[in-house]
């Protein structure tokens, strides 16, 4: 008689790459929680004394930034991605964005997004280059606009230090010199870029060939900086920060076209003294700004930050990205 063999049990020595993937931006956010608690107590305290209807019209005008998020990068390709999926991608992006320095999270997970949906990598890459200079476009010309619009919401001269423009400039400067120079040195790099930049300059084209996924495109740019300085124009609000509407929202662009190129996770830190020295710049109290400053950072990332890790373990256990 023949022995009926069964099946063996999977060993559980050992936990899945995936399942440690999934647990590690909750692991990340309790490390930042504890790192940052001075801050977050702060901003909590503020909070209690805000005007209620305010504080929820700001973090109604942040949920509203991951659909201005999705539409953007839904005009960013011409094949069309799956809605939903697309959505809580942006949701999961945000507290990538705050774990990595500014930017990498959310390129790295959109990027990934893009790829399991059947984009090639180079045109994965193109799409995202196209959205990070649409955005970049969109916040600077707004930030212009209303400088032209309003030109007295802020005293520039008053966001840096005495002395500290010259340095800067010859730092970029020199920034651009060695990158030009690594470029005509290295000729595999070279023909990477040009490949690359044919490869964009082409997404950008089918892209602008269809009405709708260029209005996406460059209408969700322009709604994404518009509604978090909306967000900040509420916080102001909710704690009687005495300037006016428009004055805030031109601190709010000013600080974050500041702090693009600071390498801090989420401008964690950077981001809030921006926007403190910008307030306080466009004529706010230094304690009311700080109190804003704090009390939108709660809302706008330390909030939405566990239900974002949550999503991003989950769209990486279920393979998503």
């Amino acid at each position: 008689m023949t022995a009926v063999r069964l099946p063996q049990a999977r060993s559980t020595g050992r936990l899945p790459l995936r399942a440690i993937l999934g647990l590690l931006p909750l692991a990340v956010v309790a490390f930042l929680a504890v790192r940052h608690r001075d801050v977050l107590a702060q901003g909590f305290h503020h909070l209690t004394t805000a005007r209620w209807p305010w504080l929820l019209a700001a973090g109604a005008a942040t949920c509203m930034t991951w659909v201005a998020a999705a539409v953007t990068r839904q005009g960013a390709v011409v094949e069309r991605l799956p809605g939903f999926r697309l959505l809580v991608t942006q949701v999961a992006a945000m507290a990538a964005n705050h774990i990595l320095p500014t930017g990498v999270g959310a390129s790295a997970v959109n990027l990934r997004f893009m790829t399991v949906c059947g984009l090639p990598l180079a045109r994965s890459s193109a799409a995202l280059a196209l959205y990070l200079l649409a955005e970049s476009v969109a916040r600077v010309g707004l930030l212009v606009t209303l400088l032209v619009v309003f030109p007295g919401a802020l005293r520039p001269g008053t966001l840096l230090p005495d002395g500290a423009a010259g340095p800067l400039l010859l730092g970029l400067g020199v920034v651009v010199l060695v990158a030009a120079a690594v470029l005509l040195l290295v000729r595999r790099l070279r023909r990477a870029l040009g490949s690359f930049l044919r490869t964009a300059l082409g997404e950008a084209r089918s892209v602008h060939t269809r009405p709708a996924r260029a209005l996406a495109l460059w209408g969700g740019s322009l709604a994404f900086p518009a509604l978090q300085a909306t967000g900040l124009v509420a916080v102001g609000l909710a704690l009687g920060l005495d300037i006016p509407l428009w004055h805030m929202a031109v601190a709010y662009l000013a600080a974050t076209v500041a702090v693009a190129v600071v390498p801090t996770p989420g401008g964690l830190g950077s981001v809030e003294a921006a926007l403190i020295v910008a307030l306080v710049a466009a004529g706010g109290p230094v304690a009311v700004a700080t109190a804003v400053v704090l009390a939108y950072r709660i809302i706008t990332v330390w909030l939405p930050l566990l239900p974002g890790a949550l999503t991003l373990g989950a769209l990486v256990r279920l393979k998503v990205i």
